[in-house]
């Protein structure tokens, strides 16, 4: 990645690092948070036109693919890591509708990733889609997430977690599920704390006021204008002229006037840097514009979230992977 500033740009460039194989990529919101955590993201593979512009321009040395069921698996490079956000469209409840689920022809597409991942069998493999996932067809198709990596040799482990909890101010829930090849335990050290936070909850009780909403809270005063203290989570629906989240998610001024988020302010929301959705080739019409932005950011994992995984995973990974990869290099080296 060339982002001035990044971990990996600082870094020795003949230090080994932990490989990441990047799917569903979208603005690449897992790639900058594993590679905040000291990971190398060496090829990634993503469809809309959009989001390859933006991860071309942050990293235009790195290989891409532009539709996975046409992946042959043994073109990914050597990667200790995959990591993928499977299209969530025909799982999540803001379709307001029927859900297909796995059934679907985009959130189907989980089962050409499974096919890649049986052919190669990464260390461990981190998969991210909405809570709904939990609920899809009765719980169903996340049985049958589940039983695919079991079946293919993974150990695997699963976690909610909200964005909230990370750094940024929005409620955005998730479904994380890691796969190792170590075992269920070393999949849910990953995702699971064995200390003990120091985060002290209230006690619930049927006396006393009634707990006020984060929601409900506000920044600033009626006469020079306010926001709310958390968002709601950001749809990928999000467009400046399409779907509901201003509704839920907006900026109010002195006499009843309000605005939508910006994509600006939509991108902080995610923990992305600022301006990283401004596309390299110009898109003239700034509403056009301005909805590919959203709708990008909403499809987007959260930065702060995904780099806590990475973190967690290059504790428990680097010494035994990157001692494995000098030795890659050094028999190489020997038999050239």
């Amino acid at each position: 990645m060339v982002t001035e500033g990044t971990p990996q740009e600082q870094a020795d460039e003949n230090e080994p690092r932990v490989r990441v194989a990047s799917f569903f990529a979208g603005i690449g919101g897992f790639d900058l948070g594993f590679e905040n955590a000291g990971m190398e993201t060496v090829w990634q593979c993503e469809k809309k036109e959009f989001c390859l512009d933006i991860l071309e321009k942050h990293w235009p040395d790195v290989p891409k693919a532009s539709d996975i069921q046409e992946v042959d698996p043994y073109d990914i490079p050597e990667a200790e890591i995959w990591v993928g956000g499977f299209p969530c469209q025909d799982i999540s409840l803001a379709r307001m509708g029927p859900r297909s689920g796995l059934r679907g022809t985009q959130s189907g597409l989980f089962y050409d990733f499974a096919k890649l991942i049986e052919a190669r069998r990464p260390e461990v493999v981190v998969l991210e889609n909405v809570a709904a996932l939990l609920s899809s067809h009765d719980g169903r198709d996340f049985a049958i997430i589940l039983r695919t990596l079991a079946d293919i040799g993974y150990g695997v482990a699963w976690r909610v977690l909200d964005s909230r909890h990370f750094g940024v101010p929005q409620s955005r829930s998730r479904v994380f599920i890691v796969g190792s090849l170590r075992g269920a335990d070393a999949a849910g050290s990953i995702l699971f704390e064995s200390e003990r936070g120091d985060r002290n909850s209230e006690k619930s009780g049927s006396n006393g006021e009634k707990p006020v909403s984060p929601f409900a809270i506000s920044v600033g005063n009626s006469e020079q204008g306010f926001v709310k203290k958390l968002a709601h989570c950001l749809y990928a629906e999000s467009a400046r002229h399409t779907g509901t989240d201003w509704s839920r998610n907006y900026v109010s001024y002195p006499h009843g006037r309000v605005r939508r988020l910006t994509p600006l302010e939509a991108e902080r929301l995610q923990g992305f840097p600022d301006n990283w959705t401004m596309p390299v080739h110009e898109i003239a019409n700034e509403n056009t514009l301005d909805s590919a932005r959203y709708h990008a950011c909403g499809n987007a994992v959260s930065v702060p979230v995904v780099e806590w995984i990475g973190h967690r995973i290059v504790d428990q990974l680097a010494d035994d992977l990157l001692s494995r990869r000098v030795q890659e290099v050094n028999e190489i080296a020997k038999s050239a």
